[in-house]
């Protein structure tokens, strides 16, 4: 069998990109539906933190995710090919109706071998933390920022393609199943392995409206998904912006007001980093800059556990084996302050899911007349708060959780 392409057959080459993209399609589309089912499970505040249930998310999303970009390469190079083949003829020109349809099908399924896998490598690079590729490439990609946004955006935009091309599938396989069954051609024999035996096509052209039609179809498929809101649009983490209480202190001379500032946390998941913020907290801070290292204050800080955006992981992050924000809704700061010969401290007990744990803040602190903007960090062992239980070992989470603190504040006259 010729490897080229001729006007009245395909060749090995074509048939047999055209065999391993759909061993890749179908085996893509399975592990992708029950990757999402156990997601749900996971995300759901109900879910019960089981490592396996995780493991097993994190396989079937790396298999997924691994086959897609196998897809997406599969793809350009297929269409590299056919580019530089002649195209068999259709056997029944003449069906104008029929023809139309079948190559407007054609074109959704390249540009849906392209663009599915694309946009769901897009919304992986653009989100932190689970399930990673197994090439080792792609992680991230250019120009794609890691961004609850664009994370959003693209998955969005996979969701609609992967329908596109599921209802380009099904017709693809129902027209080959006509041809086959009804009209006893040899449409379908033409792309199986070996000789087909196919008769020669009629002379025929071809127009421009089977791609104008696949364009109409993509137009309405994303404008039908704009429609149901699958875009997103809501505000996220990255572009929230935190709601910090102007709260006093406790009215003295030493007594300030938070104007603005972060509380941003990263864990570590599957090997990567998972960022986020607590998008409402209030603090009552008294200060007063003592002339030698010494006491220097006090400070309380109340945290407000359900305004945590955590990525793709906030939900599961607010179920019962971790913050449990049902329950515990708060988490507390109480502090003595101490000047350091070099900087500053913080030191007192931090209260998570009802449980209270001694910490020490170190932080820096820049004074400039009545305003001071802080910045400092500590890291706290999840399971000292009882979070994650499930998960004793740091296969899937680790024990480390980073906490960074950022504030600006006026002293109050």
């Amino acid at each position: 069998m010729p490897g080229q392409n001729t006007f009245q057959s395909y060749g090995s080459v074509a048939k047999t990109f055209h065999w391993l993209t759909a061993l890749l399609i179908f085996s893509a589309f399975p592990l992708g539906y029950f990757a999402n089912e156990l997601a749900h499970e996971i995300q759901s505040p109900a879910f019960d933190g089981s490592q396996a249930v995780i493991e097993r998310a994190t396989l079937l999303f790396s298999l997924h995710k691994t086959i897609g970009v196998t897809v997406f390469f599969t793809a350009l190079l297929r269409i590299l090919w056919a580019l530089s083949q002649p195209k068999p003829g259709l056997l029944h020109p003449d069906r104008k109706a029929e023809a139309l349809a079948a190559e407007m099908v054609h074109w959704l399924l390249y540009g849906s071998l392209v663009a599915v896998p694309l946009s769901g490598w897009v919304h992986h690079a653009a989100t932190t933390g689970f399930a990673p590729i197994w090439w080792p490439f792609g992680q991230t990609l250019p120009f794609v920022p890691q961004s609850e946004a664009v994370a959003e955006l693209s998955a969005g935009l996979h969701w609609v393609l992967v329908w596109t091309l599921a209802g380009a599938l099904g017709l693809h396989i129902a027209g080959a199943l006509k041809h086959h069954v009804i009209d006893r051609d040899a449409t379908l024999r033409r792309m199986l392995p070996g000789g087909s035996g196919a008769p020669q096509p009629p002379a025929q052209s071809h127009s421009l409206m089977p791609l104008l039609a696949a364009l109409l179809v993509w137009a309405g498929a994303l404008g039908g998904g704009a429609a149901i809101g699958v875009f997103g649009g809501k505000q996220t983490a990255g572009s929230a912006t935190p709601v910090v209480a102007a709260k006093p202190g406790g009215g003295g001379a030493g007594s300030w007001t938070v104007q603005s500032g972060t509380v941003g946390i990263s864990v570590t998941q599957m090997g990567s980093a998972v960022s986020g913020s607590f998008g409402e907290w209030d603090a009552v801070i008294n200060f007063e800059e003592p002339a030698a290292p010494g006491p220097a204050g006090d400070v309380e800080v109340t945290i407000a556990i359900p305004s945590l955006k955590l990525g793709t992981v906030t939900q599961q992050a607010m179920g019962a084996d971790y913050f449990d924000s049902a329950n515990f809704p708060t988490a507390l700061f109480k502090a003595e302050i101490e000047k350091l010969a070099d900087g500053y401290e913080a030191d007192g007990t931090l209260t998570i899911k009802g449980q209270t744990v001694p910490v020490t803040l170190p932080f820096d602190l820049a004074l400039d007349g009545t305003t001071a903007k802080m910045t400092g960090g500590l890291t706290l062992n999840r399971l000292d708060f009882g979070i994650g239980k499930s998960l004793p070992d740091e296969s899937s989470l680790g024990f480390a959780v980073e906490v960074a603190v950022e504030l600006e504040a006026e002293r109050e006259e």
